[in-house]
């Protein structure tokens, strides 16, 4: 009886650091696959469209079109009169592989000027279209690179911008909603070619192989509603 209680113990003991040790993983890679799609979608549609007008100032997003998030992809739910265009953009916007793709707390509201709707716009619309029919990132990936040799996405126009001034979205776990800042996307180049990334420059650069393209942001002191980005040093 003594050793059959020892031999339950050790089993017993195995069983717990196993299941401790998935925790870990689990704890330190939280976002490996898709959730199910209603994580990512907002219940109140009028607090998205609220929200993606958030990322400019009110006399840019004002006449913006809204899109918002549906089952199948975005859809407009505000017509727009000055080619602007704003929504709020989920966690399958970020680069293939990078830790939070399937991040279903993200929530990135963006204001796109006529060149970026024209060029940029498309590989979002694509990319959601093809997470939300469950597609995993290698599928993404392949999918995109395929519309791109077959010219059924664009190049990048010239000028192409993006506002990201708003006080609500969240952008990482660890970042929150960052600061206000504006995105400028250019063909995939060298950061350095803007200066990007260097001691004292207030150029960051990302560079996204997948989508073609480099995004510059530059931080900005005031949030869309006027207010100063208290979190600036």
């Amino acid at each position: 009886m003594q050793r059959r209680m020892v031999k339950l113990m050790l089993a017993l003991t195995i069983v717990a650091s196993a299941a401790l040790g998935m925790q870990a993983q689990s704890a330190a890679t939280p976002y490996v696959k898709m959730a199910p799609v209603a994580k990512y979608m907002m219940a109140n549609r009028s607090a998205e469209i609220a929200l993606a007008r958030s990322a400019a100032p009110a006399s840019i997003s004002a006449k913006a079109e809204v899109m918002v998030l549906g089952k199948n992809g975005y859809e407009v739910a505000v017509p727009g009169s000055n080619h602007y265009v704003c929504l709020v953009e989920r966690s399958w916007d970020a680069p293939i592989g990078a830790p939070g793709y399937w991040n279903f707390n993200i929530r990135g509201p963006d204001c796109l000027n006529a060149a970026a709707a024209k060029s940029y716009l498309p590989i979002l619309l694509l990319k959601t279209r093809l997470a939300l029919s469950g597609k995993s990132q290698a599928q993404i990936a392949q999918a995109v690179q395929a519309a791109f040799q077959q010219k059924k996405l664009p190049a990048m126009e010239p000028g192409a911008l993006c506002y990201m001034l708003s006080k609500g979205g969240y952008l990482d776990d660890q970042a929150k909603n960052w600061h206000p800042h504006l995105m400028f996307i250019q063909p995939l180049a060298m950061s350095q070619s803007w200066g990007a990334n260097l001691p004292g420059s207030p150029v960051l650069a990302s560079d996204d192989a997948s989508d073609h393209l480099t995004i510059f942001m530059v931080p900005v002191a005031h949030w869309s509603d006027g207010s100063p980005d208290s979190a600036r040093k």
